[in-house]
């Protein structure tokens, strides 16, 4: 929901649609890919934090990652790199570069709160504590909507200014909280038995192939963006990106969560009938509403009234959410498919499906840069049309390579 609150506030800021466009096509996607590398510190503390030693060495090299990508994101917000990232690479509109700049200045600290928050998030889910993970979630979106709202009646910023200032303190808010939280668990850390010692080639050999997967689908923000800003009408393109986006991700975060349900339960008796049930209702929910949304009035209320965007996106908009009706659905496919692999161990499927996912995608956003203006087609639904290409062609891969997964687990079932 935090997409949703930031784009309300920015399109009720002045020049709604300039700093929508530099936060959905600079700010946002640039945060995203430098946090890349850190993001699986969740999985690696919940997996390797088994004692008071080993969750020392664990946070120890997510301390150094995440200071190490911190300078990396202070190198292209302050240096001369932030033109090289914005203008070379990402292809900006001249007008977004300076709203784009400060935003992405103001997000310094998200990296690291990431980084640490999910590495303690992760130890407290190791022993247990998974309703702490829920509530540093709620004050998360607490802060950052209590900071959105009162620096949008108090100050004269501009609204990608205003947008980096409540993201950054909603994470640093929930990083504080999980490291004051993590405290609990100390006592049990000190009783475990030492276990084996973490060092940092076998950390590495470990860490690396699981931050592979989300490091290359967070790419793919920055790429959309710099294709976007090399097609038809780029500005209203990344404009109504963000909006469309707050949306389905919405929709699709619902499925992302099956996952971890897939993995826990697809091996108990009756789990895979009952899961596959689930699924198919979870499916048809998520992306009916997304048709819903395209296909009735309900796109002038989400659009024009709960977010507020320019009236003249509103058209841009509603197409680009009539793309991504199915990518709810195959959202629950993907999780089912990838909590067979993970529940047998395969899960190099995983990395293999992301990759075709990166390459189709960065195909055929080329082939959009030299053609969507000649098919009358606008950079959102070219991007769009891209993605959800890429990620049926992917969710057909993951089928692929969990169909021996699928068989062994329905023998599993029956015995």
């Amino acid at each position: 929901m935090e997409p949703t609150l930031v784009i309300a506030t920015v399109s009720r800021l002045d020049d709604p649609k300039l700093h929508l466009a530099a936060w959905n096509s600079v700010v946002f996607p640039v945060s995203l890919a430098v946090e890349g590398p850190i993001i699986m510190m969740l999985a690696a503390a919940t997996r390797l934090s088994s004692s008071w030693e080993r969750y020392r060495k664990v946070m120890r090299y997510g301390h150094l990652m995440g200071v190490g990508l911190t300078l990396v994101h202070a190198a292209i917000a302050f240096t001369p790199l932030y033109d090289v990232v914005a203008i070379d690479v990402l292809g900006s509109d001249p007008s977004v570069i300076e709203p784009a700049r400060i935003g992405l200045m103001i997000m310094l600290p998200w990296t690291y709160a990431i980084g640490y928050r999910r590495a303690q998030q992760g130890a407290l889910i190791r022993f247990e504590r998974s309703g702490v993970v829920g509530q540093g979630t709620l004050l998360r979106l607490i802060v950052t909507g209590g900071v959105l709202l009162t620096l949008m009646f108090v100050s004269d910023f501009g609204g990608a200014t205003i947008a980096g200032c409540g993201v950054a303190a909603g994470v640093s808010a929930e990083a504080l909280f999980a490291g004051w939280r993590v405290r609990e668990i100390y006592p049990e850390l000190r009783k475990a038995p030492p276990g084996e010692e973490i060092r940092p080639g076998s950390f590495a050999r470990f860490y690396g192939p699981l931050a592979l997967t989300p490091l290359i689908t967070l790419l793919i923000q920055p790429l959309g963006s710099a294709s976007m800003n090399r097609m038809p009408q780029s500005l209203d393109a990344v404009a109504a990106w963000g909006p469309v986006h707050a949306l389905v991700f919405t929709m699709r975060s619902v499925g992302m969560a099956f996952n971890e349900v897939v993995v826990t339960l697809v091996a108990i008796r009756g789990g895979r009938r009952a899961l596959l049930r689930f699924g198919a209702g979870l499916a048809t929910v998520t992306s009916s509403i997304i048709l819903l949304v395209w296909a009735t009035p309900l796109a002038d209320f989400w659009f024009g009234t709960i977010q507020s965007i320019p009236g003249e996106l509103i058209p841009v908009a509603r197409v680009g959410v009539g793309i991504c009706v199915l990518m709810p659905a195959y959202q629950v496919a993907q999780s089912w498919f990838q909590g067979l692999l993970v529940h047998r161990q395969e899960t190099r499927g995983i990395t293999e499906a992301v990759l075709l996912y990166f390459v189709i995608a960065f195909v055929a956003l080329r082939l959009g840069i030299a053609y969507a203006d000649d098919l009358g087609l606008n950079g959102l639904s070219w991007t769009l049309m891209s993605f959800v290409a890429a990620g049926i062609l992917q969710t057909l891969y993951l089928w692929w390579r969990s169909r021996h997964s699928a068989d062994s687990d329905a023998g599993a079932s029956a015995a």
